[in-house]
């Protein structure tokens, strides 16, 4: 039988993780994980739901980062405990999300001289090119901004919890005085 050593055995450390797991079933942070989860497998879907498959690096960059803002929800709302130091990533995938329709570009860029949405220039292909675009950006904009205001609202969460928790044992003394989890 292995038996725990070192920090895995102290006390306080187990009491701290149930802290923490009680932060995560609050009715607050289980819509927050939820919205995200579903933020998250939308962006994931989002290149057939909204048609611009044909941009593969955007559909692939939508791909990945939806699956991972979907696992991280995921890690979060089944273990806040240990996850809940990870939660600073969701609000840099929501600025990728944003950002990434003129990062990535699909692999097609405009050659020098060419006009956007005319019919036999290089580039970019014919006239439903522009509004396949503003699609694309609508989508990656509103998706992004969703996803960096639910991971800013996680983020909240896990920081208001960890200050509290500390605050509460200096200030009660004892842990007399507000409990992270309790709202």
């Amino acid at each position: 039988m292995v038996r725990p050593t070192g920090l895995e055995r102290h006390p306080d450390l187990a009491e701290l993780r149930q802290t923490y797991d009680r932060v995560g079933s609050t009715t607050p942070a289980q819509i927050v994980d939820g919205l995200t989860f579903l933020s998250g497998l939308y962006l994931a879907l989002s290149p057939w739901i909204v048609g611009f498959n044909r941009f593969s690096g955007l559909a692939v960059s939508n791909l990945v980062v939806g699956l991972s803002v979907a696992a991280l929800a995921l890690a979060c709302a089944s273990a806040f405990g240990r996850t809940y130091g990870i939660s600073w990533l969701l609000p840099l995938l929501g600025i990728w999300t944003l950002v990434s329709p003129w990062v990535v570009r699909g692999g097609r860029t405009l050659t020098p001289g060419a006009t956007p949405g005319m019919p036999g220039t290089p580039g970019l292909p014919g006239a439903g090119a522009s509004a396949l675009t503003a699609g694309t950006i609508w989508n990656n904009v509103v998706t992004g901004i969703i996803i960096l205001l639910l991971g800013a609202a996680a983020l909240a969460m896990a920081l208001a919890f960890r200050n509290q928790g500390r605050g509460g044992e200096r200030a009660g003394g004892g842990g007399g005085g507000h409990r992270p989890g309790n709202w």
